[in-house]
């Protein structure tokens, strides 16, 4: 390596600390001293060092038979943000659930000399691959592991934290005993459709949040893997849940879509969309996720809030989803929130979708108003609103 390619590289990830404390991403400075010190572009070598130290880009590890990937290095701003989160200090030990070799020589950073992390992965290629660049930048001391997570942590005794870098949609038991006693456990949580990293420490049996943050990772692999229906109502539209008791009736559905199209405005403000869709989603009574694509969109048939995926209430032969329009009455962000909705019993959900805007406006337009909680064992028959199944416990969410 060149002196100029040396300094090019530093001055880059100068540059991207700065811009992780500027966006709240990283707020410590022992965060910030490990991502000063461990060169992520030696773990992307076949990307442009702007790319590698952009701030919200991945560094592609694998892709599958269809060229989409199943394997990533997280994006550095993610990536502060859970570390953060993690609250990591020196002589800890530590287990990341999900490989790509850089996460893992940040936190042996953040542990030091004293400390012992591990870094688990599924794939065999992409823990040799993490091998390889852990090796080639000095992070020799990290661990590395093949194996599933969902059964493997058995035998690997207890750790002060544990980092997922893929979306759970469960936490199976074997991690909550390896976690140490005043330990944190640091994942990012599916809970129908919708993915928050969230910091979770132990309250009696149960786990609580202490944080929670929006996230995207790639899917859990192998037996944690989450279940999946989803429905196409017609080209470029899709309806996803993972709740067994949610209605998905295509046919009807799809009628409904193409059908009379309702719209009711709640005249609450609509601001902070990540946290309005994280309450929505948990309150509705049948909650599915809409999706759509920019051909369908533009078309007019669905509202842009669903090129991601929007928060949907849906029954058997009906669906209400959020939008929003301009209105400068409503608050400082200028827009007011709404929903469209179809089929015969379209009014119905719009206005219980609407009461819905109307309480997060009025009780909870804030940050962090949620309290997380996960709860191991078998579940009751009923579950309390705003409550998600899982395998292997339940999740419930407090607004407070």
């Amino acid at each position: 390596m060149t002196q100029l390619e040396t300094a090019d590289h530093g001055a880059l990830r100068a540059n991207m600390v700065r811009a992780l404390y500027k966006e709240d991403a990283i707020v410590s400075e022992a965060v910030a001293a490990a991502f000063t010190a461990v060169p992520r572009h030696r773990f992307g070598p076949d990307l442009s060092l702007e790319v590698a130290y952009d701030l919200h880009s991945v560094l592609p590890v694998k892709k599958d038979e269809h060229g989409l990937p199943i394997s990533v290095i997280s994006a550095p701003h993610l990536q502060g943000v859970m570390l953060e989160q993690a609250a990591i200090k020196p002589g800890m030990r530590v287990l990341e659930i999900g490989s790509g070799g850089y996460n893992a020589a940040l936190i042996q950073e953040l542990v030091g000399a004293d400390g012992e992390v591990t870094t688990l992965d599924i794939d065999p290629d992409v823990i040799d691959r993490a091998r390889r660049y852990l090796d080639d930048t000095g992070y020799d001391r990290v661990k590395t592991i093949a194996d599933d997570a969902e059964t493997a942590l058995a035998g690997l005794g207890t750790f002060d934290r544990i980092i997922a870098t893929v979306t759970t949609w469960d936490i199976p038991p074997s991690w909550i005993s390896a976690l140490a006693k005043d330990g944190r456990l640091v994942t990012p949580l599916t809970v129908c459709g919708t993915t928050r990293s969230v910091a979770f420490e132990r309250d009696g049996n149960d786990l609580v949040s202490r944080s929670y943050r929006l996230a995207s990772f790639v899917p859990m692999q192998g037996k944690g893997a989450a279940p999946d229906r989803k429905v196409m109502l017609r080209d470029g539209v899709a309806l996803q849940t993972d709740n067994e008791q949610v209605p998905l009736n295509t046919a009807e559905l799809a009628r409904a879509l193409e059908g009379d199209r309702l719209e009711k405005w709640s005249g609450a403000a609509y601001d902070m969309p990540d946290e309005l869709d994280w309450f929505v989603t948990l309150n509705l009574s049948s909650p599915a996720r809409l999706h759509a694509t920019q051909d369908v969109i533009a078309s007019g048939l669905v509202e842009p809030s669903a090129r991601l995926g929007v928060a949907a209430l849906v029954s058997e032969d009906s669906i209400a989803y959020r939008t929003r329009r301009t209105n400068p009455d409503t608050g400082t962000a200028g827009f007011e929130s709404g929903v469209i909705a179809h089929g015969p019993q379209a009014e119905q959900l719009a206005e219980q979708y609407t009461e819905l805007l109307r309480e997060w406006a009025t009780d909870y337009l804030r940050r962090g108003a949620a309290i997380i909680r996960y709860v191991p064992g078998a579940a009751p028959s009923t579950l309390p609103q705003g409550a998600a199944r899982k395998r292997h416990g339940y999740v419930t969410v407090a607004w407070v």
